[in-house]
C-alpha cells in the first residue's frame, strides 16, 4: 500500500511541474505578443495634475489652454492627466495637497495668484515636482520650474492691427487684475497702437476680476459708447462680456490667450495669442525624457513660437496689415523694437 501511495505523490508531483512549466511558457509567450521583452516590467505611467485658478478650466483662456496641454500630453506622450478648479483663492492650497497625496509626478499651478502658495509647497515637499504659468523666482528649488511667456509681444501686435484699424481714432483695453502679467498685456498693447498711430487714444479700465463676465461687458459697453470701436481685453472670464457688448453693439473686440475668434466670428478680429498649452507640454516632456528643467525660470516669446497673432485675423485684418505685421515680428525677434512691458518701460518708448 505504501508503494502505491508513493507512486501517486511522485505522479502527482511531476504532473505539478509540467502544469507550472506551461504556465510560464504561456506566460513568456503572451509577453513576446505583446512586445514586451522576458523579465521586464511595464513603464510607469506618469500623473500630471493642474491646479486651475477661480477662472476656471472652461475660461475661453489661458486655464482652458493649460488644460488643452496636458490632454495633448496625454495622448502623444502616455501620461494620466487629471486637474482640480479653485472657487476662490483659499482653494488653492487644499488643491495642491490633494493633487500631492494623489501621486501625481508633476503638479501645475495656473496663474501668478498661486505663485506664494506653489513655492510653499515645494519647499515642504523637496521630493514633490512642481511648476506654475505666469509666475518665476529669484531663487526656484530644485524641484520647481516658473514658465513665462513674452505677452508684451503679442499685445503690441494686435494694439499695432488696433492703431491701424481703428476708424475712431479711439481704442479700448479691459485689464482683469493689476499685477505684472497684466502690466505686460496693457503696455504691449499700448506700444502696439502707438507705433501705428501716435495720435489713437487708448481707454483703460480694469475689473478687479478675472470671472465676472457682467463687468466686463459693463465696462467694454461704456467704452464704446465713449467711441472706441475696438477693444481688447486681458481679462480671463470677464472677456467673455467684452465680447458679447461687441455683438451687441455691432463693433470689434480682440481676444486674449487662445484664438476667441469663433465665440464671435463677425466681431473678434484677433487675438493676442500665448500658447499656455504648448509651455505645459514641453515641460512634461521633459519630464519623460528625464530632464525636468526643475530650479529654472522658462520665458518665451515670438522666437520660440510661443506667443502670436490668431490664425484667423486674414478673415477681418486687411492682407497689407498683416504684411506689416509679419515685418514688425521679425524687428521685435531680432530686438530692432523693445516692446515694453510696464509703466516705466513704456513711458520711454519711442517710435523709430
Amino acid at each position: 500500500m505504501k508503494k502505491y501511495i508513493t507512486l501517486i505523490l511522485v505522479l502527482l508531483l511531476v504532473m505539478s511541474s509540467f502544469l507550472v512549466g506551461c504556465g510560464v511558457d504561456k506566460e513568456t509567450k503572451d509577453n513576446k505578443q505583446a512586445g514586451q521583452p522576458e523579465n521586464q516590467t511595464t513603464e510607469k505611467t506618469l500623473k500630471v495634475a493642474m491646479v486651475t485658478d477661480t477662472g476656471g478650466v472652461n475660461d475661453q483662456s489661458f486655464n482652458q489652454s493649460a488644460w488643452e496641454g496636458l490632454q495633448r500630453a496625454e495622448k502623444e506622450l502616455g501620461i494620466k492627466a487629471s486637474y482640480l478648479e479653485s472657487k476662490q483663492d483659499a482653494d488653492y492650497k487644499p488643491n495642491l495637497e490633494t493633487l500631492l497625496d494623489a501621486g501625481n509626478d508633476l503638479i501645475w499651478g495656473i496663474g501668478f495668484k498661486m505663485e506664494k502658495v506653489i513655492l510653499e509647497e515645494a519647499q515642504n515637499n523637496p521630493d514633490q515636482k512642481y511648476a506654475i504659468i505666469d509666475a518665476a523666482y529669484d531663487n526656484p528649488p530644485n524641484n520647481l520650474v516658473g514658465v513665462m511667456f513674452k505677452a508684451e509681444e503679442s499685445s503690441f501686435l494686435v494694439g499695432y492691427i488696433a492703431g491701424k484699424m481703428t476708424k475712431t481714432g479711439k481704442v479700448g483695453f479691459v485689464g482683469g487684475m493689476r499685477g505684472p502679467i497684466i502690466d505686460a498685456f496693457e503696455y504691449g498693447f499700448k506700444a502696439g497702437v502707438k507705433y501705428a498711430n501716435p495720435k489713437v487714444e487708448v481707454i483703460t479700465q480694469y475689473a478687479e476680476s478675472f470671472t465676472d463676465a457682467a463687468k466686463g461687458k459693463s465696462i467694454a459697453t461704456n467704452m464704446y459708447q465713449q467711441g472706441a470701436d475696438i477693444v481688447f481685453h486681458a481679462a480671463g472670464g470677464v472677456g467673455d462680456g467684452v465680447i458679447e457688448a461687441a455683438k451687441e453693439q455691432g463693433k470689434y473686440a480682440i481676444g486674449v490667450d487662445r484664438d476667441q475668434n469663433y465665440l464671435a466670428p463677425d466681431n473678434v478680429i484677433t487675438s493676442a495669442m500665448k500658447r499656455v498649452d504648448n509651455g505645459i507640454y514641453n515641460v512634461v516632456k521633459q519630464l519623460k525624457e528625464g530632464k525636468f528643467p526643475g530650479g529654472t525660470n522658462i520665458t518665451l516669446g515670438l522666437k520660440d513660437g510661443a506667443v502670436d497673432i490668431a490664425p484667423t485675423s486674414n478673415k477681418h485684418v486687411p492682407a497689407n496689415i498683416l504684411k506689416e505685421v509679419d515685418g514688425i515680428k521679425q524687428k521685435i525677434i531680432n530686438r530692432e523694437i523693445v516692446v515694453p512691458n510696464n509703466a516705466d518701460t513704456f513711458a520711454k518708448f519711442e517710435v523709430k
